[in-house]
């Protein structure tokens, strides 16, 4: 089964509307997204052609014109899935772990849904064991090891601060 390799996050209570505001933005950079049944309220899991430049482009919409999410909050690519058990996460983040260079500054950021194992602290303390980066910055990181644990399942990602689009964030 194919998996997403976009997740976006959306106001449950107008999914509709948000559908059609990603299909809409996606269009007009000649994008055709594939939407995959999501069990979660509230989240798209989409697959496009390299995600990564897409949200790049979404970012630059969005600070040009802000208006134009309305209802989606978070546009963010997935590099791989795997099982959402610690050593699963553990294996495919410490793979990505060598694209962090020795000077970059780094932080984890972690969004669950369906998910009741561990607490946050908890994951966090136990996913960033594998990473072995001095350079912690919570504030203004080079890289971002982002962590969507969906149920069974987690979606990780490296990605540069300009390849996540945090709505709210950029609406400030």
């Amino acid at each position: 089964m194919a998996k997403a390799n976009l997740l976006v996050t959306h106001d449950p209570n107008h999914a509709g509307l948000a559908k059609e505001e990603a299909v809409t933005i996606l269009k007009q950079l000649k994008i055709e997204p594939e939407f995959l049944k999501s069990e979660v309220d509230g989240l798209f899991q989409i697959i496009v052609k390299e995600p990564k430049k897409v949200v790049k482009k979404l970012i630059a919409m969005c600070k040009k014109n802000p208006s134009m999410f309305r209802t989606t909050f978070h546009w963010v690519p997935v590099d791989n899935w795997c099982k959402s058990t610690i050593e699963g996460m553990q294996k495919t983040i410490k793979s990505l772990v060598k694209d962090i260079k020795e000077k970059d500054k780094w932080k984890m950021d972690i969004a669950k849904r369906c998910y009741e194992k561990y607490h946050t602290t908890e994951l966090i303390m136990k996913l960033t064991d594998v990473v072995d980066r001095p350079k912690v910055d919570l504030k203004n990181p080079d890289k971002i090891i982002r962590v969507d644990i969906i149920g069974n399942d987690a979606g990780i990602s490296l990605l540069n601060k300009d390849e996540m689009l945090n709505i709210p964030a950029l609406k400030q």
